[in-house]
């Protein structure tokens, strides 16, 4: 069964409280088996539009991925997040398929 991935890009408006979302959303990414593959970090843009933060999150599955953020540990944490920041999100379910030989 393929993995599950947040992928966001965010700008944050106010490091400080930005601290209490991260506190918040642990609990739900600890209950959902989250994994960060990307957390910020330094990044180039050399297509389309991008924002000031990057954050992959690797999921057992699509069907987890999509849980948690329904759920409403993450709920409350988003509730945190979405009056300090600006933030695309999209959750991806990954491929298992071929690779390039």
């Amino acid at each position: 069964m393929p993995k599950g991935y947040w992928v966001a890009r965010v700008d944050v408006a106010d490091a400080e409280r930005y601290k209490d979302y991260v506190a918040a959303n642990a609990v739900a990414f600890a209950k959902y088996g989250a994994r960060f593959l990307v957390r910020g970090g330094r990044f180039e843009n050399p297509e389309g539009g991008s924002r000031s933060r990057n954050v992959v999150i690797e999921f057992p599955s699509y069907q987890t991925a999509l849980d948690c953020w329904n759920s409403p540990e993450y709920q409350r944490a988003l509730a945190i997040r979405a009056p300090i920041s600006t933030g695309d999100v999209i959750i991806v379910e990954g491929y298992d398929g071929p690779q390039p030989a």
